[in-house]
């Protein structure tokens, strides 16, 4: 396990009809939330013990007062190689350079539509200019290996899967199509699989095959054409299984530590760092939880999963 997500608030500027209510989440008390200096403390802890890799994650991470300053904090620890961050993309023309000088080596940037009605329909609120304002805004900064992250729902975007993905073919974007996953809201949309998707993109780029290139830390895998510079990726955990080799855990904006998505079962570090715990207790609390990761996930039975809360309140 080398990669935490680490989530920096739980609120949003949008509402997207996957993730959150409507009206939003409550906006719970300002001393719930983990502090910068918290942030570090357990980032600092767990870098100790083999993370290489930290992504911020909210919410949306940049409307958390001080993200800047929880970026300089997680990029002063020497050996954390790779800080990244996922973001709705509406904040950037403000904030992309000043998160390449805070020390953020990647983006990666939520896109779940090109037409803009639609883009209003599925954020509520977002507005599809300010979303490409957004990325012209980080290429600008000096991002590169952008990558353009969209949540397929059958009935809603489904049929823009090749124009999405075309965004891929002069190279300065990967497109990823992450499955939609079956926890809170999403329990009530139709998920599309990759199968699928596959399909549509074959009939317009027929070479399109697998390739083992790592693109990233992460889960996903990634499909190349000689029509496309870039590369279409998924992140499909329900359909495709990938469990054996995932590498992640998830800290939320309140101080849980989630070993797998599917369950409910969380370690408190905000508790333990508030009652001053050693160093020792909190490599500890760090260790057990990691070690109680679950072999696989339940998602292929509705059943077993005993996580209730939506998606911005895990970390997205």
């Amino acid at each position: 396990i080398d990669y935490l997500r680490l989530s920096v608030t739980d609120l949003c500027n949008y509402r997207c009809q996957y993730c959150m209510p409507a009206d939003g989440v409550e906006k719970g008390p300002h001393g719930a939330v983990l502090s910068v200096e918290e942030y570090g403390e357990i980032a600092r802890a767990a870098v100790k013990l083999g993370i290489r890799k930290i992504r911020l994650t909210g919410g949306e991470p940049l409307v958390r007062r001080g993200i800047l300053d929880v970026c300089r904090t997680l990029r002063a620890i020497p050996e954390l190689k790779e800080l990244c961050l996922t973001t709705n993309g509406s904040l950037l023309p403000k904030l992309a350079k000043p998160l390449q000088e805070a020390g953020v080596d990647r983006l990666n940037i939520s896109l779940d539509t090109l037409r803009t009605e639609r883009f209003r329909e599925i954020t509520r609120r977002g507005n599809l200019e300010d979303a490409f304002a957004g990325i012209r805004a980080a290429e600008d900064a000096g991002f590169q290996n952008l990558k353009l992250d969209t949540v397929l729902m059958g009935g809603v975007n489904d049929d823009e899967i090749a124009e999405i993905a075309a965004l891929a073919k002069d190279g300065a974007f990967d497109v990823r199509f992450i499955e939609l996953m079956p926890i809170g809201f999403g329990t009530t949309m139709k998920r599309v699989s990759t199968d699928d998707i596959l399909t549509v993109l074959r009939e317009r780029w027929p070479d399109l095959a697998e390739t083992d290139e790592k693109r990233g830390n992460g889960p996903a895998h990634y499909y190349k054409s000689g029509l496309l510079k870039g590369r279409i990726g998924f992140i499909d955990a329900v359909s495709h299984k990938f469990c054996s080799e995932c590498n992640r855990v998830r800290l939320t904006s309140t101080g849980m530590l989630k070993p797998c998505l599917c369950y409910s079962d969380t370690t408190d570090l905000r508790a333990l760092i508030r009652f001053e715990c050693t160093d020792a207790e909190l490599k500890s609390a760090l260790e057990s939880a990691v070690y109680l990761k679950p072999r696989a996930h339940c998602f292929d039975d509705g059943a077993q999963i005993t996580e209730q809360h939506i998606m911005s309140q895990i970390g997205g």
